[in-house]
């Protein structure tokens, strides 16, 4: 599908996502790689409609709207976004991608699993990241990040501890079923000890 490199980086809420991926998209503009940095939901302008949505609507959402909702800002996203960037040679760096839809509308949601993926993959014509970085943290720890961060909870950050254990265990479950595409981290681990295992791994992917 393409002649670029798409990276997805996937876990909890809290887990240092955000931090990774702007170090990594500093590592590849050093040596000279064109990169686009993006996230789901939001990345485009009607991702940002979307994400304002599922993440700050002040009152339910129906699980299976909410699914819903996550496939369309995909659909978009890919076919405007992501798929362009990436035939162009570019390397896309994306926080969060379908496995968070399966894990957190998924298994958070406790819908079927497999029929979340399937929609996600139907919306975006198949597409699959090349490596999905997974920060694995337990919900308590990334819990008392958030509180220290003290910014406002969203939707999904604010469920209950259940919730999270759920997501974290469905995350897990995605990375041993494709050994090949996830790199499993420690979020523990120092930040710069995370970024160095994140290039190698993405250096061998460009090579």
């Amino acid at each position: 599908m393409t002649d670029g490199l798409w990276i997805t980086f996937e876990g909890g809420d809290g887990s240092g996502k955000t931090t990774q991926a702007a170090l990594l998209e500093d590592w590849l503009r050093d040596q000279g790689r064109a990169v686009v940095r993006t996230r789901e939901p939001g990345g485009t302008e009607v991702g940002v409609l979307i994400r304002e949505i599922v993440l700050h609507h002040r009152g339910d959402i129906a699980p299976r709207a909410e699914a819903l909702l996550y496939a369309a800002d995909r659909a978009h996203h890919v076919a405007t976004l992501v798929r362009p960037a990436l035939e162009r040679g570019d390397v896309v760096i994306q926080d969060r991608y379908l496995d968070s839809s399966v894990a957190y509308q998924g298994a958070g949601r406790v819908l079927d699993a497999g029929e979340i993926r399937d929609l996600s993959l139907w919306a975006a014509a198949g597409a699959l990241p090349d490596v999905t970085v997974l920060l694995d943290l337990d919900p308590a720890a990334a819990r008392a990040r958030l509180d220290a961060a003290d910014k406002p909870f969203d939707r999904l950050e604010a469920e209950k501890a259940e919730f999270h254990e759920r997501v974290r265990a469905a995350f897990l479950q995605l990375a041993a079923a494709e050994p090949a595409r996830f790199l499993v981290l420690d979020a523990t681990r120092s930040p710069e000890e995370l970024a160095s295992t994140i290039r190698d791994r993405v250096a061998t992917a460009l090579a």
